[in-house]
């Protein structure tokens, strides 16, 4: 049981894709970051902070899965969320054509 927890915990995590167009995240309230200047605005300067602590908190490599997740975390707590298709395991699965 344990060991196909960790495998699922591992292929969840391989799966968690990249987005950083500003087109791939949201606010909140679902409103794209990239639909006006203000929010565009917000999206830089919250990625030029985040991208380090995700560096030190993740990994150095941009397409690791532990420095995506951090990346997730720090913009989430910033308000601002991904919505790529294939940001999550389960949109790959149920949503091919997505």
């Amino acid at each position: 049981m344990r060991v196909s927890v960790a495998m699922g915990i591992v292929a969840s995590l391989l799966a968690i894709s990249a987005a950083e167009a500003p087109a791939e995240w949201q606010s909140f309230h679902g409103v794209r970051m990239d639909s006006d200047p203000v929010l565009l605005a917000r999206f830089e300067r919250a990625y030029r902070y985040c991208e380090p602590e995700a560096n030190y908190r993740g990994s150095p490599y941009p397409a690791n899965p532990w420095h995506v997740t951090a990346l997730r975390s720090c913009m989430s707590r910033l308000g601002i969320l991904d919505r790529g298709a294939y940001s999550y395991p389960a949109n790959r699965l149920f949503y091919p054509l997505y």
